[in-house]
């Protein structure tokens, strides 16, 4: 059994008594300890909390492990639309449903991503301190989409050179200086490219075949918002990871950027070919 300390601890205040004031700290000592091992009190083998004291190689991230999945965007005449779902799949289990995949770089821009939630609020770190730094500035210019774009695909590419690469497809989205519409999207090893419609995941190969046929740089918000729908539902169909839970976020001249509450789309189930899907598929059941 330990014995009570004869004084109190300088660190914890009068009467204050227990097994772990035992042992003397820096706050009680006139210098601090001497680095050493640190040995459990029931003797068993220290626990390694230093990688370089680990006999194993370091391991970066293989594979994501909480993920969201498509991201769609278009360009409409006044600025542009960003929609998404809101679930945080681990694995094949719907497990996080309230999260935002939508983040607000200032009052042009947003920022959508696909794919590892950790990663991605990574970055979002590193917008925050980009956006931090130029307000510190106080020049009275805000960070463009086309730079925040040219800003992510150098991140991208440089954690893909460390072969520690940032699990995520990003769309980047807003108005330029000139009431121009932009919209780019940032792969995980630092692709891009920049479009009138751009989309993440599943959505690439769901999604743009409807957005190839209706959209249009000139349309209204009513039909950008009416295509950006029809896609989401599609996707919902079709994509087992996604959630009839969006949210969109606007981008325009006038309004700046606002993001959707969470809400749900009308969806049927009755469809013909849905009543009997595995028809006229030879040797499915």
């Amino acid at each position: 059994m330990l014995p009570r300390p004869t004084s109190h601890s300088k660190a914890l205040g009068p009467g204050v008594a227990g097994p772990e004031l035992a042992v003397a700290t820096s706050a009680v000592l006139d210098r601090p300890p001497q680095p050493g091992a640190h040995l459990p009190l029931t003797g068993a083998a220290p626990c390694a909390v230093d990688p370089t004291s680990l006999n194993d190689p370091r391991q970066h991230t293989k594979y994501p492990y909480v993920t969201g999945t498509s991201v769609l965007a278009v360009k409409y005449k006044d600025g542009v639309l960003i929609g998404c779902d809101t679930l945080g799949a681990y694995g094949s289990t719907k497990r996080y449903k309230s999260t935002q995949r939508l983040y607000r770089v200032n009052d042009k821009c947003v920022v959508a991503a696909g794919g590892e939630i950790s990663d991605f609020q990574h970055i979002s770190t590193l917008l925050d301190e980009l956006t931090t730094d130029d307000y510190r500035i106080d020049d009275g210019i805000q960070l463009t989409p086309q730079q925040v774009y040219s800003y992510l695909c150098r991140v991208m590419y440089n954690r893909r050179n460390k072969f520690d690469p940032l699990w995520n497809s990003l769309v980047v989205g807003g108005v330029q200086p000139d009431g121009s519409q932009f919209l780019g999207m940032v792969g995980m090893i630092g692709t891009h490219y920049t479009d009138s419609h751009v989309t993440t995941g599943f959505a690439n190969q769901l999604a743009r075949p409807l957005f190839r046929e209706r959209q249009s740089d000139n349309m209204s918000e009513e039909e950008a918002l009416n295509l950006l729908y029809d896609a989401m539902r599609v996707c919902y169909y079709r994509d087992k990871v996604s959630i009839n839970k969006f949210q969109v976020a606007k981008v325009s001249t006038a309004g700046g950027v606002s993001i959707s509450e969470p809400f749900a789309l009308d969806m049927r189930w009755d469809y013909k070919m849905f009543s009997n899907p595995t028809k006229w598929a030879v040797g499915a059941w």
